[in-house]
C-alpha cells in the first residue's frame, strides 16, 4: 500500500456521543497532539446540529449514509443525508478520495472497553490490529469486512482505509473520564502506527493474534404487532465478548420464559443491549473468535 499522505480524525457523528467530541475540542486546541511528521492530519466535526440538540441524530443516523448510491442521490436530502454528501465533499469523494485514512469516533453504552472494528482485513490493517493489541493489551479487535469499502456505509469508508474506535460503557451524552481516556489512547497510537507505517518503521509485531469476526445481529424478542415481549437474559448483559454456545439463555421474556440461544456455532456477543439501537429493536451483534495471522 502507498503512503498515507492525508488523515482524519472524525468526531460527533452521533450527536450524544461525547467522548470523540470532547476530544476534538482538545486537539483544534492543541493540534500537535494529533498531528505526525509524515502526514497532515484534519479534525471533523461530523454532527454539529444533533449534538446540539443532545440527540444520536435529527433525521436519520449519519453514519448509514455513505454507500456511492446514497452519496449520489440528491434526492436524499434531509439533515444527516446533507452531512454526508458535505463530508464526503470535505474528505472524498468516496471511490477516489483526498483523505487517505479516517478514524471515526464513537461511544457504546455496551461494556465493550476499548474496541477497534476494522472494515478490511488487508495487510495494513492486520498490523494495525497487532499494534494496537501491543500497545493496549485489554483492547478488542474487531473486523466487520464482510462486504467491500465501496459497500459500506459507515462514514469511514470515504476513504481506502478506515477503522471504527468504538469505546464503552458510556451512557449517551455523558462523559466518563476512563472511557476518553481510552479513546484519546487508541487514537494516538492509531496516528503512530501509520506515521510508523510510513517511515517503514514498525516495531516487531506478534506473528499471530486473537480478534473477532462480525457474523449476524439478533433482534429483541417481538410479538406479531412488532411490541417488545422480552430483554436481554441478564447472564449476557455486559458479558460483551465472552463465549455463548448453544443452548445458553439468550433473552428473558416478560413473562418469565428463557429463550436460548440456538445456533450452530460459539458466538461472541457485542454491542449487548446498545441503547441507540433500541430504535430497530436489536440486541446484540454476534461473532465468532478469529487467529489473525500477519
Amino acid at each position: 500500500m502507498e503512503k498515507i499522505n492525508r488523515v482524519a480524525v472524525v468526531g460527533g457523528t452521533h450527536g450524544n456521543e461525547f467522548s470523540g467530541i470532547y476530544l476534538l475540542r482538545k486537539w483544534q486546541e492543541n493540534p500537535e497532539l494529533v498531528e505526525r511528521a509524515s502526514f497532515a492530519t484534519e479534525t471533523v466535526f461530523a454532527n454539529p446540529q444533533a449534538f446540539e440538540a443532545n440527540k444520536r441524530y435529527l433525521d436519520c443516523d449519519l453514519n448509514r449514509q455513505f454507500t456511492e448510491a446514497q452519496l449520489t442521490d440528491v434526492e436524499l436530502a434531509n439533515y444527516e443525508q446533507s452531512r454526508a454528501k458535505a463530508i464526503n465533499h470535505q474528505l472524498g469523494p468516496k471511490g477516489d478520495a483526498k483523505t487517505d485514512f479516517i478514524i471515526d469516533l464513537h461511544n457504546t453504552t455496551s461494556n465493550m472497553g476499548p474496541s477497534l472494528i476494522l472494515l478490511k482485513s488487508d495487510d495494513f490493517n492486520k498490523k494495525l490490529g497487532a499494534y494496537v493489541l501491543a500497545k493496549m493489551p485489554d483492547a478488542v479487535v474487531v473486523y466487520e469486512d464482510q462486504v467491500s469499502m465501496a459497500e459500506h456505509y459507515f462514514l469511514a469508508s470515504i476513504a481506502e482505509q478506515g477503522v471504527i474506535v468504538e469505546i464503552g460503557p458510556q451512557p449517551q451524552s455523558v462523559i466518563r473520564q476512563d472511557i476518553l481516556d481510552w479513546m484519546e489512547d487508541m487514537t494516538g497510537h492509531i496516528l503512530d502506527f501509520v506515521d510508523a507505517f510510513n517511515a517503514d518503521n514498525l516495531p516487531e509485531l506478534p506473528a499471530e493474534y486473537q480478534a473477532y469476526t462480525y457474523v449476524e445481529t439478533l433482534t429483541l424478542p417481538m410479538d406479531e404487532k412488532g411490541e417488545r415481549i422480552g430483554m436481554v437474559h441478564k447472564n449476557v448483559q455486559d458479558q460483551d465478548f465472552k463465549p455463548l454456545n448453544p443452548g445458553d439463555p439468550i433473552f428473558t421474556l416478560f413473562s418469565g420464559e428463557e429463550i436460548c440461544w440456538q445456533g450452530d456455532y460459539e458466538a461472541y456477543p457485542h454491542f449487548i443491549n446498545e441503547a441507540a439501537y433500541y430504535d430497530n429493536n436489536l440486541a446484540m451483534s454476534l461473532g465468532k473468535k478469529i487467529t489473525v495471522t500477519l
